[in-house]
């Protein structure tokens, strides 16, 4: 009888070559049947939540009528309230440019009203002017190069649209942005573009099917979840791209706080290898609304900015220095129907100089 001692399959030069066979079949199998590394996802309550709020605001919206008129001669003397500008402020700092926001609101309180998210790990130091003051929403962490900026403003258009049904366009503004016209000459232009079907209203979105004529930059910003994580739902030829701050309709932004179909896909956290190609925000809103009703968008933005010397996916911040008549005015000009309306990114160290030319050039047509 052969000793455990001498039992061929315990040898050392058995175990060896095993060991040996063993490593380069490990790094073979490992990558398909382990998960592969993704950033973090939202958290399963915080989705919760989220989809608390939306059915509310669906219901909402789908119910929600003026009252009707107490009597016949009231029905023809009334005065209809007019449809208003929801701005949605997502913030993670302090909101510098209150002070000059302020004077674009004063004067047309029944034109507007305003939301603000801030990140509630971030520390606001100021506190906030009146317009804005008790406009803070039930908020969540947001971060970069994950779908919570995507749910912040899905937030903020549920909130609004339940807040108030005359509340008709949702402007998604970030506490750089700054206006460049009077409130009154954004009113008007929201108002006029009507030429959507039947004459509806569009919102004013940027919807592109390449980026700066780069089709690898693409590519990678629809690969970054996955090399399948998009299908079937969002085929490669349908995905598009476009800057995160638009002015929805409302009908839009009932669309997309009811979308579940795209934003089980959009949500999913991208690959830590690829997180420099995560910028699902970017993608989502003009994905979603390219294919539900594109005849319904402009196709671009009303918010300027200058990605000339952009670092990190972070475009040019303008110092005070740079602040001017000519800069606002250059600000301003647009190949599309109507000019920009806000400009992004200013430095906090920038209101003094915009608050000097306020009056005079910024809100002065």
């Amino acid at each position: 009888m052969t000793s455990p001692a001498t039992t061929p399959y315990t040898s050392p030069f058995v175990l060896s070559l095993l060991l040996l066979v063993s490593i380069p079949v490990v790094f073979l199998l490992a990558p398909r049947l382990l998960p592969p590394k993704t950033l973090p996802a939202i958290p399963d309550a915080d989705e919760s939540d989220d989809l608390a709020l939306f059915r509310r605001a669906i219901l909402s919206s789908s119910s929600a009528t003026p009252a009707p008129p107490a009597s016949a001669a009231s029905y023809f003397f009334r005065r209809r309230p007019s449809p208003k500008i929801a701005f949605l402020f997502l913030t993670n700092s302090d909101l510098v440019f209150s002070p000059l926001w302020e004077k674009f609101f004063r004067g047309h309180k029944n034109l507007f009203n305003l939301y603000v998210h801030a990140d509630p790990y971030s520390v606001l130091e100021l506190p906030p002017t009146p317009s804005f003051r008790g406009r803070f929403v039930p908020a969540k962490a947001t971060q970069r190069a994950s779908p919570t900026l995507i749910s912040a403003a899905r937030r903020l258009l549920a909130t609004a649209l339940l807040d108030d049904p005359y509340n008709q366009f949702f402007a998604l503004l970030s506490q750089s942005c700054i206006p460049l016209h009077p409130l009154p000459t954004l009113y008007n232009a929201l108002l006029s573009e009507t030429a959507g079907p039947h004459s509806r209203h569009r919102s004013f979105i940027e919807i592109m099917d390449n980026m700066d004529n780069d089709t690898t930059l693409l590519h990678d910003r629809y690969y970054a979840r996955g090399d399948e994580v998009m299908l079937p739902e969002v085929p490669y030829d349908r995905f598009r791209a476009g800057s995160q701050f638009f002015v929805l309709t409302r009908r839009h932004a009932i669309m997309v706080v009811r979308d579940m179909r795209l934003w089980k896909k959009f949500k999913q956290p991208c690959l830590i290898e690829r997180r420099d190609s995560c910028y699902p925000e970017e993608h989502y809103f003009p994905t979603l609304l390219d294919m539900q009703d594109p005849e319904g968008c402009t196709k671009y933005t009303l918010t300027r900015v200058n990605w000339t010397d952009s670092v990190a996916g972070h475009p040019h911040m303008y110092g005070p220095g740079e602040v001017s008549a000519s800069l606002i005015r250059e600000l301003r000009k647009s190949n599309n129907t109507h000019s920009y309306m806000f400009a992004r990114k200013f430095s906090p160290e920038c209101l003094e100089p915009l608050m000097e030319i306020a009056d005079s050039v910024i809100l002065r047509d």
